[in-house]
């Protein structure tokens, strides 16, 4: 560039030091003119200014106007991605909740089969699973939610000493599944629309499935979950009782319902109810019992020894024992014993009707003639 096209471009050289601000130093400076700008050019073909010139100065443009006090400023943070949730409460509500829509959760009735792969007990409220196999959940409502309304599922702690932890699987299962949610215990099957989430601030994990009608001739939409970890597992739930909170939300992730229920995920469903139901039962019969003993008096213990004593008696006379005797006279005089000892209980079995009753002889006159018995004869003859 020439020097005599750089007449019109220079800086002011007066300004103190640390004492103005960038605004004021910004606007102290000449900015040439574009018309005073060369165009450059090449050996063979004069360049000249097109569109394509004009795109190029626009910042060069926009600079010249003056100062931008937004310039330096940070755009505003861009809205969550997809896989966030919005900001959830740090302890999950547990209660059911209906709403205006009545919402409801059904369970397939299974029994207590050893062979069923998931059973739901009414009693205690609690589902009974095996590890990774489908559980079908019935969703009912009143009314249709909004439209973009969707079902959540979430696990959490159910003792207030470990509510605050994350219900996650155990590292061993995590390690053997190659799903992106592998870490998540709740998965929603036979969906591909369903989404999992992992919250900013709590970290807790659930998965969102959108909300179906009901099929022609149904009154309900069922989702099937399976649950990824065993609550045995190390490192995992460790034995410690989980809930499993449904909701229904709608697109603004406002709460329309909620149902929570009780999940154990081990070996043999059917049989863990089964002894869970009878121990349940038990308890509730031993406390009325207990209610019932301080009520009534206490029995008397010695009418209770002596009637313990009388009948242990009997018990034993009625046994019988079998004796090995050598010798012919032995055994008869032996024999003799028995005989007479067995006549003797009989007597004594019946009582005062088989003694012989004695004729007690008629008194005698106190004065006169002796009375005569039959066939005797008196002193005159």
């Amino acid at each position: 560039m020439d020097d005599q096209n750089l007449d019109g471009l220079h800086l002011t050289q007066n300004l103190p030091l640390s004492q103005d601000s960038f605004r004021e130093l910004w606007e102290s400076v000449v900015t040439p003119s574009i018309s005073t700008i060369p165009a450059a050019t090449t050996e063979n073909q004069e360049w000249r200014p097109d569109g394509q010139m004009d795109m190029l100065l626009l910042p060069y443009q926009v600079l010249s106007d003056g100062f931008d006090e937004n310039l330096f400023e940070l755009p505003p943070e861009s809205e969550a991605r997809d896989g966030v949730t919005p900001p959830a409460s740090t302890v999950p509500v547990t209660t059911d909740y209906p709403g205006e829509y009545s919402f409801q959760l059904r369970f397939q009735k299974s029994g207590t089969a050893k062979s069923v792969t998931s059973t739901f007990s009414e009693l205690l409220n609690k589902l009974y699973c095996q590890l990774a196999k489908t559980t079908p959940v019935e969703v009912l409502v009143s009314k249709e939610p909004p439209q973009g309304a969707v079902l959540r599922a979430t696990a959490v702690y159910k003792k207030t000493e470990h509510v605050a932890d994350v219900v996650r699987r155990c590292p061993h299962h995590q390690n053997e599944d190659t799903a992106e949610h592998r870490s998540h215990l709740i998965r929603v099957e036979g969906n591909q629309r369903a989404q999992y989430f992992e919250d900013l601030h709590t970290k807790r994990q659930s998965v969102t499935v959108p909300y179906e009608r009901p099929q022609l001739g149904s009154e309900m939409t069922t989702i099937l979950l399976s649950f990824m970890c065993n609550s045995s597992c190390m490192g995992g739930m460790n034995r410690r009782p989980i809930l499993a909170i449904l909701t229904l939300e709608s697109p603004d992730g406002l709460v329309l319902g909620r149902r929570c229920f009780e999940v154990r995920v081990c070996a043999c469903p059917g049989r863990d109810r089964k002894t869970e139901e009878e121990n349940n039962m038990k308890t509730q019969n031993g406390t009325k019992q207990t209610k019932k003993r301080k009520s009534t008096p206490a029995p008397d213990t010695t009418s209770v020894k002596k009637s313990k004593s009388a009948s242990s008696a009997e018990e034993e006379d009625k046994e019988v024992f079998v004796l090995h005797i050598r010798g012919r006279e032995r055994y008869e005089m032996l024999k003799k014993i028995h005989d007479g000892l067995e006549l003797l209980d009989k007597e004594n079995k019946t009582g005062p009707k088989s003694k012989v009753s004695v004729k007690s002889e008629p008194p005698l006159p106190s004065s006169g003639k002796r009375l005569l018995h039959r066939g005797e004869r008196s002193d005159s003859e």
